[in-house]
């Protein structure tokens, strides 16, 4: 019996011993199967690569010579010289003047100049002549100040600020049509300073057009911080726009902004001359006249507002029941504490002479519309 066992133990450790050279066998025909897939696939991408560097090559290749008749005379082959590409203009209304310095504005003439010099026939106004403490009127066909009180002082304009505002973004933008979303940040920015607000909602997609109305007719200052970040990325970055249209003018000496809308601030100033001066470079810009122009408009029709927003240039409604000999084509208010009601309008009297007045310190928005109306009526021809 012990044999018999002990022949059937050999027997089993014979064929445990030829299984596991069979398993070892298969697994090292495994691993050379794996080893050749592994070695087919670094081929085949070595191929790939070799093929994609010849092309490459062959795409960079330098030009064909051609050989002329002179065998020892070796032409490069040459290309035709690419056409400039077209400059396109950024901006919008821009106008220029003639050969001889004038602008067309509208029906009229204006002298090309940013300065307005004092003449023997310049009216000295004494206190309490007007309503406003600070005046100039200057006439734009010989860019002489036709009457004048404390024209040369510094102000804080308020809300005339926004007359720059809208002529930096017209020389910075080329679409009135592309739509801009109203945020958070600028509905918000009107209200937290106290400031007019056309009534835009956050979310809302209005065309830049409408910023530029919204700016000017109802002095909105959510209209208007919404155009500074759309022309220029920031508020920050666009005051330094302005600034560079202040120095451009000629008027760096006295004249220096802080913020789009007006808002005071001491770094936000100029002098009433400064102020006709702005006014005079926006009426001469096409699309800024048209806005400054405008009675009446209502904004585009948004899911927000599904009528639009009407809105109104009351200096220009109320000015057209004034006697002025002439009529107010174009304006701007503003109010601050320190400078009370303020006001520059573009006007043109019935013999075609253009005028531009600014004024400040009115005890009441009715009384500047007054001296507007006086001005014109006493000094324009």
């Amino acid at each position: 019996m012990k044999d018999k066992f002990h022949i059937d133990t050999q027997m089993m450790n014979s064929e445990s011993r030829a299984a596991i050279r069979e398993r070892r066998r298969r697994r090292r025909r495994r691993q050379q199967l794996l080893q050749y897939l592994a070695c087919v696939v670094m081929i085949i991408l070595l191929v790939i690569i070799v093929v994609v560097i010849v092309e490459e090559i062959q795409s960079h290749k330098m030009p064909e010579v051609v050989v002329t008749e002179e065998p020892d005379l070796v032409i490069s082959e040459t290309t035709a010289e690419p056409e400039p590409e077209a400059v396109v203009q950024v901006g919008v209304g821009w106008n220029y003047p003639d050969e001889d310095g004038w602008y067309t504005v509208g029906d009229v003439k204006i002298l090309a100049g940013y300065t307005a010099e004092a003449t023997e026939n310049t009216a000295y106004l004494d206190e309490g002549m007007y309503n406003s403490e600070y005046i100039v009127l200057i006439d734009e066909t010989t860019n002489t100040i036709s009457a004048r009180r404390n024209a040369d002082v510094v102000i804080s304009p308020a809300s005339m600020t926004k007359i720059l505002t809208i002529l930096v973004a017209a020389e910075h933008i080329s679409d009135l049509d592309e739509p801009v979303t109203i945020t958070r940040e600028m509905t918000d920015y009107s209200y937290i300073n106290g400031c007019s607000a056309v009534g835009f909602y956050d979310g809302e997609q209005v065309p830049v057009r409408d910023l530029f109305y919204g700016t000017i007719l109802p002095s909105g200052a959510d209209a208007a911080y919404a155009l500074a970040v759309y022309t220029a990325g920031s508020q920050e970055a666009f005051v330094e726009l302005m600034n560079e249209k202040v120095a451009e003018l000629g008027l760096s000496d006295t004249a220096h902004f802080s913020n789009c809308v007006g808002i005071y601030d001491e770094e936000n100033h100029c002098t009433v001359t400064d102020m006709a001066m702005i006014l005079k470079a926006a009426v001469e810009n096409d699309w800024c006249r048209e806005v400054l122009s405008t009675r009446r408009y209502t904004t585009t029709q948004t899911e927000q507002n599904e009528e639009g927003i009407f809105i109104t240039n009351s200096f220009l409604l109320n000015a057209a029941n004034q006697e002025s000999g002439g009529e107010i084509l174009c304006a701007k208010t503003g109010y601050v504490d320190e400078s009370r009601y303020c006001a520059a309008s573009y006007y043109v009297s019935d013999s075609g002479k253009p005028y531009i007045c600014v004024t400040a310190t009115a005890p009441k928005k009715e009384l500047t519309i007054e001296d507007h109306a006086n001005l014109y009526n006493t000094y324009a021809e």
